[in-house]
């Protein structure tokens, strides 16, 4: 594709990537036929292609982001399926986070939106207030009909029945390997986690130190900046990851550290970007360190080989979030994981579509989430299994949401066959 920009645009480190991005793309279109949104709505804008279109045209011109290209760059999954198929290697997660921050920095929402994009900013990524948040919402529940906003029905709707209590295990602390030790590993515990599930934490802890390694929740790590970022407000995305790669460098400077283990794919994709996000500033070389160190907590399991057993024989139905297999390239480590455990394991047909929860998605665009929940919900229930398994904690809410088959983390399943207990939303089914 040809590009126009001036020599004083190209002069921004974010303009200069957007530009190289949009060079590499050759109008082939093979990227609209795995685009969620496109094969919900049909226009060719809200397609990758369609969108790389109104971006290039925003960002040469130098001009303010209008109503037009907001709304379609808003429709974004950010799944990056498009990154998978495309031929040509087009770095689209890079060029929609600068258009991002573009209609960020120079759009005026109406009112309504403002409010609600800067509530989501203010307490999603904070795990007390979000726990305030969803005491609140559950209370609300039963007046959600008489609310005027179908985005603010979506909130309560996605409100989990149970709460679950504040796990200690999520504050600073060493727990040292109960076997011979082989590793120390940074857990990245997330923020919206925390409140909306503990278990997947503590199964994670227990499962790595019983395979040798002792596992650091590093004072001063909180939310790795995906929430924030993904809405374009760059400045607070950067100042929460800026925070994590203070605290994991100063944990692998004192007693080391060989990985930062991260059991929330969309958190992993954000982490092993730090270094694209630092390049130009003071950080970069710590940043590029830590992005290097990331690891999803099923490629760590892989390389650390756990012999396990299921204690029941399970038909599993794997969710392939999409940060997972887009955004991070792991295909195939949790489903072998789960084999090697003794689990039988299942996929639905397009597991590539993404179920619509995608960060904060499927509370700002809540009639297009609903619409793809519905497919992956029919999709994973037509394979009949007892359990569904993924490995990010939006997409397990989003799935709950709109399935009786119970939902869980792969790591969960793994700590069980491992000799940990019986996942809880088995357990108590």
């Amino acid at each position: 594709m040809q590009t126009n920009f001036t020599p004083e645009q190209l002069r921004d480190p974010a303009t200069a990537r957007a530009n190289e991005i949009l060079r590499s793309c050759v109008h082939c279109g093979f990227c609209t036929a795995t685009c969620p949104t496109y094969q919900i709505l049909g226009d060719e804008l809200d397609s990758p292609r369609g969108r790389i279109y109104l971006i290039k045209d925003m960002l040469e011109s130098g001009r303010p982001a209008d109503e037009r290209t907001v709304k379609h760059v808003d429709r974004c999954l950010s799944c990056l399926a498009c990154m998978t198929t495309c031929p040509s290697g087009v770095h689209y997660m890079h060029l929609v986070d600068h258009a991002r921050a573009h209609i960020e920095a120079t759009y005026k929402r109406p009112l309504m939106d403002r409010l609600l994009r800067w509530t989501l900013a203010k307490v999603l990524p904070y795990p007390g207030r979000f726990r305030l948040a969803l005491l609140g919402a559950k209370l609300a529940r039963p007046l959600a009909g008489f609310l005027p906003d179908k985005r603010l029905r979506a909130m309560l709707a996605m409100t989990p029945k149970q709460i679950p209590p504040v796990s200690r295990n999520d504050d600073p602390q060493v727990f040292p390997a109960t076997g011979p030790r082989r590793m120390r590993v940074a857990l990245l515990t997330g923020c919206a986690q925390k409140a909306l599930n503990t278990d997947i934490n503590d199964a994670t802890i227990r499962l790595l130190r019983r395979l040798g390694c002792d596992v650091v929740i590093a004072e001063g790590a909180a939310c790795c900046g995906a929430l924030t970022h993904h809405m374009g407000r760059e400045r607070e995305a950067r100042e929460f990851a800026a925070a994590n790669i203070r605290a994991w460098i100063a944990e692998r400077n004192g007693q080391g550290l060989d990985a930062v283990v991260i059991n929330t794919s969309g958190c992993g994709t954000t982490v092993k970007d730090y270094g694209h996000m630092f390049r130009a500033t003071p950080l970069a070389a710590d940043a590029a360190i830590v992005a290097g160190m990331a690891r999803d907590i099923s490629e760590l399991l892989e390389s650390l080989q756990p012999k396990a057993s299921a204690p029941e024989p399970l038909r599993v139905a794997y969710h392939a979030a999409c940060s997972l297999q887009h955004g991070q390239k792991i295909k195939s480590a949790p489903k072998d994981l789960l084999k090697m455990a003794g689990f039988e394991v299942v996929e639905p047909v397009d597991s590539h579509l993404c179920c619509g929860s995608a960060g904060t998605y499927n509370l700002l665009q809540p009639e297009l989430s609903a619409e793809l929940k519905r497919r992956k919900v029919t999709t994973l229930a037509a394979k009949k299994p007892d359990v569904i398994a993924a490995g990010n904690i939006g997409c397990m809410m989003q799935i709950a949401s709109g399935s009786d088959i119970p939902v869980v983390h792969t790591v969960e399943l793994l700590d069980w066959a491992h000799g940990g207990p019986k996942p809880r939303i088995l357990a108590n089914g």
